[in-house]
């Protein structure tokens, strides 16, 4: 016997409720102004409330998207060792501005050394491995290049990083040059 699909509709929130909601939604994780403020509309029982709600939560401090931007792409460097052009990514994502995202990012990353950051991400994605030997097959150069490449690092200075540790470097691959597009991928 087939039982219906019913999709189950949240059930609507006043004002009081959606602060509750909105703390308890905090509290779980962080996240940007603009995806709070989605979360909370669709359970206002009056969109005022939500505005209501957002100017008392950026009030105490807990909307705030350059302390979100901050945690994150500072979370993002350390922990994962993702590129600056990631985390850009991934902020725009979460409905960051672009102004505040570039501005944050650029402070998070201002004493990081890129191919120092490159050479952490492969010793933690190739453990065990013995780099030289996994790079000297052009399918998992190719791999590699597209992993850098998807965890924010430009164009050149991947390159760069697989030419020091392919083996041999492949003769048909461009000169890394600052005038590789980084928009690319």
């Amino acid at each position: 016997m087939a039982v219906p699909n019913k999709t189950r509709r949240p059930r609507k929130l006043n004002r009081d409720q959606l602060w509750d909601y909105a703390l308890r939604s905090l509290g779980q994780r962080a996240q940007s102004a603009s995806e709070l403020r989605q979360k909370l509309a669709r359970r206002a029982e009056c969109p005022d409330d939500v505005t209501m709600t957002m100017d008392r939560l950026r009030e105490y401090g807990f909307a705030d998207d350059r302390a979100f931007s901050e945690a994150f792409a500072s979370s993002r460097l350390n922990n994962q060792s993702f590129g600056s052009q990631r985390v850009l990514r991934d902020l725009a994502a979460k409905r960051v501005s672009n102004t505040v995202a570039a501005e944050v990012v650029a402070h998070t990353y201002a004493e990081t050394s890129e191919p120092e950051l490159i050479d952490q991400y492969l010793a933690r994605k190739y453990r065990g491995k013995d780099l030289r030997e996994v790079l000297a097959d052009q399918k998992r150069v190719a791999q590699a290049f597209r992993r850098l490449r998807m965890a924010g690092f430009s164009a050149a200075a991947t390159l760069t990083a697989l030419r020091k540790h392919a083996s041999p470097p492949p003769e048909a691959w461009p000169e890394p040059d600052e005038d590789i597009a980084d928009g690319e991928q």
